[in-house]
């Protein structure tokens, strides 16, 4: 296994000192421009890095924010590339780190991270539906969705209620009126508000609310099974279904296709994100599009007027019906 280098190998490879290596690549005076054009040259020849730990140790600084999720689901790697293209052209560097959450286990995910990277890998950190609210993170936080919603760091999150009213009030347009919803995380505060925009929806076409028709799906597909199937066994099960998530509408419909089911002749299906999987999927799903690459970017804005000193802010973008071919009118 070949060593790996050192600022000694760079030094004697210049044939300068370890000092004047250390200012040229941190950026300190005292370096002539040619001095430090060939020191520059010979660190690409070589390929050193020096270590992020000791860098921020003489700099109080990495020049790295850290992306924090609890797992690489498709709602964070879109995320992600919002992030990654927004710092493009930045001093900074990503660095997207994974929770390791366990199944079930969701409480704290964010703390463990932050106890391991914060002040010393990471300048700033963008986390992605946080559980908690870190009590003192050492760091800037911008929290993207955050479990409990807008009370603590900077946070950007999506009009969640406005997204399911628009999803159900398409249903109810179309001529449904028995209308199931495939609910969410209950510990996330998203999924109260999207319950919250089908009861609206519900309420202002004059439907009464029918408590068998609302579900637990957990944002996730292996979780949203005994669900779908709770619902296609109703004796009077419904024609429509809203799953708060696109990854829960989407094994909506492999659950009714596997029973016999036509989708949308039969059963009419939307979700919510418009992950790529939306699209791909066969029908593709009508949804409610976050606008997630965009969210990545607005999550970098702040953080970065953050650590310039700027305000904490909370900032709610809007969500957008997408209808595709997943629903239909019922058949009468």
């Amino acid at each position: 296994m070949n060593r790996r280098l050192t600022i000694h190998d760079v030094a004697r490879a210049a044939g300068v000192s370890v000092a004047t290596v250390s200012k040229a690549i941190n950026g300190r005076d005292g370096v002539s421009p040619s001095t430090l054009e060939h020191v520059q040259e010979v660190v690409a020849q070589l390929g050193y890095e020096s270590s992020l730990v000791a860098t921020s140790m003489r700099r109080r600084r990495t020049d790295v924010i850290g992306v924090l999720v609890a797992e690489f689901e498709p709602f964070a790697v879109q995320l992600l590339q919002g992030v990654s293209a927004a710092l493009q052209g930045t001093r900074f560097d990503v660095l997207a780190y994974a929770g390791s959450v366990s199944a079930g286990e969701h409480l704290g995910w964010e703390r463990r991270s932050l106890s391991r990277l914060g002040g010393t890998l990471i300048d700033g950190a963008i986390l992605v539906t946080p559980t908690t609210t870190p009590a003192e993170a050492t760091v800037p936080l911008v929290a993207i969705d955050p479990h409990a919603g807008p009370d603590g760091p900077a946070s950007v999150s999506v009009r969640n209620a406005e997204g399911a009213l628009a999803v159900t009030t398409h249903l109810i347009a179309l001529g449904h009126r028995r209308i199931a919803h495939l609910r969410g995380r209950t510990d996330l505060e998203s999924a109260h508000q999207r319950e919250e925009g089908y009861r609206r929806a519900l309420e202002a076409a004059g439907i009464a609310f029918d408590p068998a028709l609302v579900v637990d799906g957990g944002y996730r597909a292996a979780t949203s099974t005994a669900g779908a199937h709770a619902l296609l066994d109703l004796a009077v099960p419904p024609t429509a279904v809203f799953a708060a998530n696109d990854l829960s509408g989407i094994e909506m419909i492999r659950v009714a296709t596997e029973r016999g089911l036509r989708i949308p002749e039969d059963l009419s299906v939307v979700g919510f994100d418009d992950v790529p999987e939306a699209a791909a999927h066969v029908p593709q799903l009508t949804t409610v599009r976050q606008p997630l690459a965009a969210m990545g970017a607005e999550a970098v804005r702040l953080l970065l007027a953050m650590l310039e000193g700027g305000p904490l802010e909370h900032v709610r973008m809007p969500a957008e019906l997408i209808v595709r071919a997943s629903t239909t009118p019922p058949r009468r």
